[in-house]
């Protein structure tokens, strides 16, 4: 292959270039005597360098990524012992962009001419940028159903330790889960808001819901927090928190009775933001409760985890009032 410069002729038949062109295939050859390139102007483009007339295998090293220098270097050299068709994917820096770029040529000196081997070159980033977008998803989803099968032994012993009949854990149970998907039903992208998974007021609403009563009166439950998305883990630990409180208020609590209300409400400040879960109306409560009990311990130490936060409850004489306690910047996990 004789190198072409900018606006000279390559001579092949018609069909051939036209091919070449829509394949977007760069030509280049190597004299293993020399070590030194020789190129088509795609080439030059495709490693962002000036055309030559030849480039050492030194001067394209330069361009690849520093940690697969090596590897290409002794790729390389290790082609012209192995018999058969190669393929080395490697990534070249140009300034701060990053392109994965496919070698190809035929080994054990196959076709090789006066000490010249030939090859091409192609831009395969799309195609590596897929695959490790991928990967990343494949991990992602291992995580992610790893965490709700963590969480779905936790509801378990819950229900277990509460339920005094396998009907009564069923229920509860599958309540609990139920509350978990509605959770996860609001995992997705919201315009403006990338990173994010949901609105802090939307998941509230929707997880609080089953527990209204529109037979008693409207407004039962109300909410009022302030417009802020939260991530994926966040929404799913956060919906544990919400769903506890809301079972023992319907057992115990305000919502236990058709004069019940809840009130959500939320501020922020700099670095935190509070929740304030506001029962009114229930049953009079004797004494202190001690919060003891295993779902207790455990959206106790979730908040701790999850969003470097805590819970404090406030048994007043109308109802009792949770404070919820997170680090803004926690909320996005």
């Amino acid at each position: 292959m004789s190198a072409q410069g900018p606006g000279s002729q390559v001579w092949l038949p018609e069909h051939l270039k036209q091919a070449i062109e829509a394949a977007s295939v760069a030509l280049w050859s190597w004299n293993v005597d020399s070590d030194h390139f020789t190129m088509d102007e795609r080439a030059f483009d495709l490693w962002g360098l000036p055309w030559a007339d030849k480039v050492s295998f030194e001067e394209l090293s330069a361009h690849i990524h520093p940690a697969d220098r090596d590897r290409v270097r002794a790729a390389f050299t290790g082609t012209r012992s192995v018999a058969g068709s190669y393929e080395i994917d490697f990534r070249i820096m140009l300034g701060d962009v990053v392109r994965w770029i496919s070698a190809r040529g035929q080994g054990a000196d196959a076709g090789i001419v006066d000490g010249v081997m030939f090859g091409i070159f192609l831009d395969v980033t799309n195609r590596k940028q897929a695959e490790e977008s991928n990967e990343l998803l494949a991990g992602e989803m291992s995580h992610r159903v790893k965490n709700l099968l963590a969480i779905a032994t936790g509801l378990t012993h819950i229900s277990l330790r509460s339920a005094k009949s396998l009907e009564e854990m069923a229920n509860d149970l599958t309540q609990r889960l139920t509350a978990l998907g509605r959770a996860h039903d609001l995992v997705r992208p919201l315009p403006g808001m990338e990173g994010k998974a949901a609105l802090i007021g939307d998941l509230l609403s929707i997880l609080l819901a089953p527990y209204d009563n529109p037979e008693a009166f409207a407004g039962r439950i109300r909410v009022a927090v302030p417009r802020m998305g939260i991530g994926e883990g966040t929404a799913t630990t956060l919906a544990m928190v919400i769903h506890e409180l809301a079972t023992n208020a319907v057992k115990h609590g305000a919502l236990s009775v058709q004069e019940g209300t809840l009130d959500v409400s939320g501020s922020c400040d700099s670095t935190h933001l509070t929740l304030i879960w506001a029962e009114d109306g229930g049953p009079a409560v004797e004494g202190t409760p001690e919060m003891r009990g295993f779902g207790s311990k455990m959206i106790s130490r979730s908040m701790a985890q999850q969003f470097d936060g805590a819970l404090t409850y406030d048994w007043q004489q109308s109802g009792l009032v949770v404070t919820l306690r997170m680090r803004k910047d926690r909320l996005a996990a």
